[in-house]
C-alpha cells in the first residue's frame, strides 16, 4: 500500500509507519545525545503513544535506561486502512528499546477500566516488582467510569457568557471569528469527570493497594495554563475546571504518598501541536503566532525537548526550578515570558487571512500537524509500497 495523508477536520485518518518511526528515532537520538544525570528506572506511562506521553517514555528509556510499561488505546492495520499513528509510534519505540536491551511492555486498551489497571499491575509484578515513576498523560474525549458504568463526554466551552474571538482553519489559513456558547453545569461536571484527576487517583490507589510503588515514587500529570488570549476557552472554561481538579488531586495524592517518600506533581507544559490542541477553537491560531515568536527568539521546543527539560532540570533535579506558588512545575516558562507574550498579543491584534503567513508560522503548524501522523518526515520515501502486516508483526 502506498500511504497518503487523508485529512478530515482536525484529524488525519491515515498514518505512515516509516514516518512515525523516523520521528520516534529522531526523539530517541535527541535524548541519547543529551543524557540525564538522574532519572527513573522502572516507569509506567499512562497514555504512552503520542505527544507528551510518548516523549516521557522515550526520555525515561533512552535518557536514564529505564524499563517501561506503556498503556495506550490504539488500533493496528486492517485490510483497507492503516493503523493509528500511536500504534506505529509504539512499534518504533518498542523496536528501539528492545534493541538497547530495555524492557518494553505494551498494554493496549481502555486505561479508564479496572481490567487494564489490573493487567498493568500484573505486568509490574512480573517484570519490575515496583515502579518509581508513573506518568499520567491521557487525552480522551470520553470516559466510562469503571464502577458506575456511566459514560461521560467532555466539551470545550466557556463557563459563564458566550465567547467570541479569532480562530483559523489551519488547512487553508482562513481567519474568522467564532462564537462558542457556554457550557451547562452538566457539561462542566462531565468534562471534569473525563479530564480531571479522578482516574489518576484511581490508578495511584490501585497501584498502592497492590504494593507496586517504590519508596520515593514520583507521579506526574500534565496540564496547561496559557495566555489571557485563550483563558476564556481554556483555563477559565470547562477544560480549565478539569485542570483545577487535576491539580487538587495532586495535592491529595502527595499527602498519601508521603508515607513512602513519594510525591504527585503537576507539570504545566508549553502549547504544542497535538491532536487534542488542534480541536480547540482559537488555540491553533495562538500556537501559530507563538511558534513564530519563539522560533525567532531561539526558544522553541517540541515535546521531546520539553520533557527532557522537565526530567533533567525539575522532576529529577536536586532542587526543583520553575516551581510556582501552587507547587506546579512550570516548563511553560519560556512561552509565558513577558517579551514573548507581548509580541504574541501584538500579532494577535493585527492578524488576518491576508497577512497570516507574515505574522504567524501557520506553515510550521501545518507541518507539525502532518508529522503527528508520520507525514512530511525527512528521509522517508512516501512513494514506497508499505507492507502493513509486516509492520504489525513487529510488536506481536
Amino acid at each position: 500500500m502506498i500511504i497518503k495523508p487523508k485529512v478530515r477536520g482536525f484529524i488525519c485518518t491515515t498514518a505512515h509507519p516509516a514516518g512515525c518511526q523516523e520521528q520516534v528515532n529522531q526523539q530517541i537520538a535527541y535524548v541519547k545525545k543529551q543524557g540525564i544525570t538522574a532519572g527513573p528506572k522502572n516507569v509506567l506511562v499512562i497514555g504512552a503513544s503520542t505527544g507528551y506521553g510518548l516523549a516521557s517514555r522515550i526520555t525515561s528509556a533512552f535518557g536514564s535506561g529505564a524499563n517501561t510499561i506503556g498503556v495506550f488505546f490504539e488500533r493496528g492495520a486492517s485490510a483497507d486502512r492503516t493503523g493509528t499513528a500511536g500504534w506505529y509510534n509504539t512499534i518504533a519505540f518498542h523496536e528501539a528499546a528492545t534493541k538497547d536491551g530495555l524492557i518494553s511492555i505494551n498494554i493496549n486498551g481502555d486505561a479508564f477500566s479496572n481490567e487494564i489497571k489490573a493487567q498493568t499491575i500484573d505486568a509490574i509484578k512480573t517484570h519490575f516488582g515496583k515502579v518509581d515513576l508513573i506518568v499520567y498523560s491521557l487525552a480522551s474525549p470520553r470516559r466510562t467510569h469503571p464502577e458506575s458504568g456511566e459514560t461521560f463526554t467532555s466539551v470545550i466551552k466557556p463557563i459563564g457568557p458566550s465567547y467570541t474571538n479569532k480562530t483559523v482553519n489551519f488547512a487553508n489559513g482562513v481567519v474568522t471569528d467564532i462564537t462558542i456558547e457556554p457550557a451547562t453545569d452538566v457539561e462542566v461536571d462531565n468534562t471534569v469527570a473525563v479530564m480531571g484527576g479522578d482516574d489518576w487517583r484511581l490508578w495511584i490507589e490501585q497501584l498502592e493497594m497492590a504494593s507496586v510503588l517504590a519508596d520515593g515514587v514520583k507521579t506526574v500529570a500534565y496540564s496547561y495554563i496559557g495566555p489571557e488570549i485563550t483563558h476564556a476557552i481554556y483555563r477559565e472554561g470547562t477544560i480549565g475546571r478539569a485542570k483545577d481538579d487535576l491539580e487538587s488531586t495532586a495535592k491529595s495524592l502527595s499527602e498519601k504518598l508521603a508515607v513512602i517518600g513519594g510525591e504527585a506533581i503537576v507539570s504545566v507544559n508549553k502549547a504544542l501541536v497535538t491532536q487534542s490542541s488542534s480541536a480547540i477553537p482559537v488555540v491553533p491560531l495562538y500556537i501559530s503566532i507563538l511558534f513564530k515568536v519563539m522560533k525567532e527568539k531561539g526558544l522553541h521546543e517540541g515535546c521531546i525537548e520539553q520533557i527532557y527539560r522537565l526530567y533533567n532540570e525539575s522532576l529529577f533535579a536536586s532542587d526543583k526550578r520553575s516551581i510556582d506558588e501552587k507547587g506546579r512545575i512550570r516548563i511553560d516558562d519560556w512561552e509565558m515570558r513577558e517579551d514573548v507574550q507581548h509580541e504574541v498579543a501584538a500579532f494577535w491584534r493585527d492578524i488576518t487571512t491576508e497577512n497570516i503567513d507574515q505574522v504567524s508560522d501557520i506553515a510550521g503548524y501545518r507541518n507539525d500537524f502532518m508529522k503527528l501522523f508520520g507525514f512530511e518526515a525527512t528521509g522517508v520515501d512516501y512513494e514506497a509500497d508499505i507492507d502493513l502486516e509486516a509492520w504489525d508483526a513487529k510488536i506481536q
